[in-house]
């Protein structure tokens, strides 16, 4: 075998075999294969594809490039995934509601990739706490408080480890083929029960049609299902954030809130919904509906609060962290509001751009070695419909320094559009794949 010309075959647009996609696979393990052919190679799928059967014949192969973790445990092994947007926190609060729940969760989860923000990265922007775990202390993890939310360890699909961090720096990220083998390399290698796909659609994701998402969540859960997994996705809107704070202990905020009762919404709705439809797939509900009122009565009594504080300390968190969350997040020293310069109604968030604007600000990676501010991002951002004023706020940039702040703050007033009437708001939920 030879990188060079499973590269050359990617490029005359011929797909190569099974056999040659499992020894690139290992190759990126390994080291073998650079990171200049990697990056090659991540541009050639991008641009030609793979196939349905390349494109499971990766996946399976980046799965077996490593450790495939086996469980015995009194309950199934669920979990969730989000394809990515701007402003989606689901995972800090859905990760203990399915605990809750009597399922078992072990989140093997990713940073930002482009525009977008990662759980991980958020998850660390609370003091001490850590997602780089050893597969032992998951284990423990998992069977002592029913979650967990960490990156995946060297030894949990090592290829895409390497070509994860290689697409977010070569403008890569936007292939159905790598998005299908990235996201269920790790899941199948974690040996999920069942898995609920969140398949974002619109400004603020990859998919910005529902075109392209409906393929996306049909590649994600016939491979799944076909490798022994049950797995149901569903279509969500990202042409709005899902709350209304971008960046990481901003986004952890908003969690916090939710878990102590000051807040709702969208979140809510979408963390419920998102549960309520793995809980019936795992066969811990009767059907979706009463899967989701099981999540949202936990959420009410503060069961799930309870339960993300024993997470976060297992993790190294701080002991009293849900107590005083407030107290422990980390605060930018430049704080300063987006006034509007007309009056009117919002129609249209430009996710995709606020989410740049986030990155600049710090709050992601332009390469691969950026070290992440997670004080800094937008909050109070407007929403789709809502009526605004001149001089009003359409967000509140939180920066390390005055000149980023005044750096990004033309490109977040020219993300949200104003116009003369209200247009429609579109639904939160779009479409069930599988």
């Amino acid at each position: 075998m030879d990188a060079r010309a499973i590269i050359a075959k990617l490029r005359c647009r011929e797909e190569p075999t099974g056999e040659e996609l499992r020894w690139f696979a290992q190759g990126l393990a390994d080291g073998t294969v650079s990171d200049a052919q990697a990056g090659a190679f991540a541009m050639a799928v991008c641009m030609g594809g793979l196939g349905d059967a390349g494109r499971a014949a990766l996946t399976i192969a980046m799965r077996d490039s490593g450790d495939v973790l086996q469980w015995d445990l009194p309950g199934p092994v669920i979990d969730k995934h989000s394809t990515g947007g701007v402003g989606d926190c689901v995972s800090l609060l859905l990760a203990p509601a399915l605990a809750e729940a009597g399922g078992f969760v072990p989140m093997i989860s990713g940073r930002g990739l482009g525009h977008t923000g990662g759980t991980l990265d958020k998850l660390e922007a609370i003091p001490g706490l850590s997602t780089g775990v050893t597969q032992d202390k998951l284990a423990q993890i998992v069977t002592d408080t029913g979650c967990a939310i960490v990156g995946a360890t060297a030894r949990i699909a090592p290829a895409d480890r390497r070509l994860y961090a290689i697409r977010d720096v070569t403008g890569t990220v936007e292939s159905l083929d790598l998005i299908t083998a990235s996201i269920l390399s790790k899941k199948l290698a974690v040996s999920l029960d069942a898995l609920v796909l969140d398949v974002k659609v619109g400004s603020g994701a990859f998919m910005k049609n529902i075109q392209d998402a409906r393929a996306l969540a049909t590649a994600l859960t016939e491979t799944a299902n076909a490798a022994g997994c049950r797995c149901t996705a569903l279509i969500t809107d990202m042409d709005q954030p899902v709350v209304s704070s971008l960046g990481n202990a901003l986004e952890v905020a908003e969690v916090m809130r939710v878990l102590t009762g000051e807040a709702t919404g969208p979140l809510v709705n979408l963390t419920a919904t998102l549960g309520g439809v793995v809980l019936a797939d795992a066969g811990l509900a009767d059907d979706v509906q009463s899967g989701a009122d099981n999540i949202v009565a936990a959420l009410q009594d503060g069961c799930l609060a309870e339960r993300f504080g024993r997470m976060v300390a297992a993790q190294g968190g701080p002991l009293g962290f849900v107590d005083n969350w407030a107290r422990f997040l980390p605060e930018a020293t430049v704080i300063r509001e987006v006034p509007a310069h007309g009056e009117g109604y919002v129609t249209a968030i430009n996710g995709e751009a606020l989410g740049l604007a986030v990155v600049a600000l710090g709050g992601g990676r332009q390469v691969e070695v950026d070290v992440i501010d997670p004080s800094v991002g937008l909050s109070g951002l407007v929403r789709l419909g809502a009526q605004v004023g001149r001089g009003q706020p359409l967000a509140v940039i939180h920066a390390g320094r005055e000149d980023a702040a005044r750096a990004v703050e033309n490109a977040v007033r020219r993300a949200i559009s104003i116009g003369d009437a209200p247009g429609a708001v579109p639904d939160l939920i779009h479409e069930r794949v599988g």
